[in-house]
């Protein structure tokens, strides 16, 4: 597979990165579209090259109503929503998190730095295989996302807008 062209000039864990989000979307029956999202809300990755065209043409998507920057706002809800209930039952670091729906599937998984990965899914999607993947992505990404890693990413998207 070739690297998006919004990955040139980046370091090769950012292409890497890139390459792993990509991939999880076109090998994976079901898988809509994915990001990644930072401790602080922050969208890092996203397997969409278009999502800051999402705003011009909606419809152009096959994510939440067509942007992955609000896949990544419902991801870090989602992720705090959870945090916040384990801290209230004293039940330790949340794993994952599905939301099965009349018309798709969401997975929020934690990546060890704190960071979120998070997937939009048809409904009939194998859930047992996107969260094989899915683990697969954060045990591949949880070592590389360092705080200048992160920034790069923040970066990047900051320049595709």
């Amino acid at each position: 597979m070739n690297a998006p062209s919004s990955t040139y000039g980046l370091s090769r864990e950012a292409r890497n990165l890139h390459w792993l989000l990509a991939n999880l979307v076109e090998e994976v029956p079901g898988v809509r579209s994915v990001v990644v999202v930072s401790t602080d809300g922050l969208m890092l990755l996203s397997s969409d090259t278009r999502h800051h065209a999402a705003a011009a043409d909606p419809s152009a998507q096959d994510g939440p109503k067509g942007s992955s920057a609000d896949l990544a706002t419902i991801v870090s809800g989602l992720g705090s929503l959870t945090l916040g209930a384990a801290r209230l039952m004293d039940a330790g670091g949340v794993k994952q998190t599905m939301v099965a729906m009349d018309e798709g599937s969401l997975f929020v998984m934690s990546i060890s730095d704190g960071s979120l990965l998070g997937v939009h899914a048809t409904p009939d999607c194998d859930m047992t295989v996107v969260a094989y993947h899915m683990a697969l992505f954060v045990g591949r990404a949880g070592h590389v996302l360092t705080p200048e890693l992160r920034n790069e990413l923040r970066r990047s998207l900051e320049h595709a807008q």
